[in-house]
């Protein structure tokens, strides 16, 4: 008798478990009614703050320039400058006309870490600016690319890094409203019998606005 209840045992739990899971799928009908929509709305009050030009350099912990390029004329050092970002968010209606900006660097004297050797002018370092940003109608481009005193054979003008457009903008103040971003790759060429040593220097970059 104990063994003909034993399968009558299981065939139950089996069946129990059955009828659970049919009750757990059943489908759940949901009542649309269009009258439960929520009604989302925003009020956007004029700009009261006066948008303006600003300029950013990313984190940087600065540039180690690395020999690379030095030829019979000049030893090369190069390296690559940090991105700087532009950001204008005026009003194109209130820009005067004619207006624009421009990011200008000027570098230092090349200073020996321990005084010992002649400094190492800002005309002995170029730079070739690039725009990273697209700019489809010209309004706003890179600076022209400088060498240093002694000429990288680029055709560059030999004045090095004194007070050189990095960006500008055009005098269409429409077409210039936006984000901007540059950079530059910074070519240090001196003289071949230069003292060996560290040098350091400091560049500035100055954002002008002017109309």
């Amino acid at each position: 008798m104990i063994t003909t209840r034993i399968p009558r045992l299981l065939a139950a739990a089996v069946m129990g478990a059955a009828l659970t899971g049919v009750a757990l799928i059943g489908p759940a009908v949901a009542q649309d009614d269009p009258e439960d929509g929520i009604d989302v709305s925003v009020t956007i009050e004029p700009r009261t703050t006066p948008g303006s030009v600003s300029m950013t350099v990313a984190d940087n912990t600065g540039v180690a320039l690395q020999e690379n390029g030095s030829d019979a004329a000049a030893r090369q050092f190069v390296g690559t400058l940090p991105t700087v970002t532009v950001t204008d968010t005026r009003d194109p209606a209130q820009i005067p006309a004619g207006d624009f900006w421009a990011v200008v660097g000027q570098a230092g004297e090349f200073v020996s870490a321990d005084g010992s050797a002649p400094p190492i002018g800002p005309q002995y370092l170029g730079w070739r600016p690039q725009l990273l940003s697209d700019s489809p109608t010209g309004a706003v481009a890179a600076g022209e690319p400088v060498s240093s005193v002694i000429s990288d054979g680029s055709g560059a003008p030999t004045v090095g890094l004194q007070g050189q457009e990095l960006l500008v903008s055009t005098a269409n103040s429409a077409d210039e409203i936006g984000t901007w971003q540059v950079n530059a790759d910074l070519a240090l060429r001196t003289p071949t019998d230069v003292t060996a040593g560290e040098y350091r220097t400091t560049l500035t970059l100055s954002l002008f606005n002017q109309s």
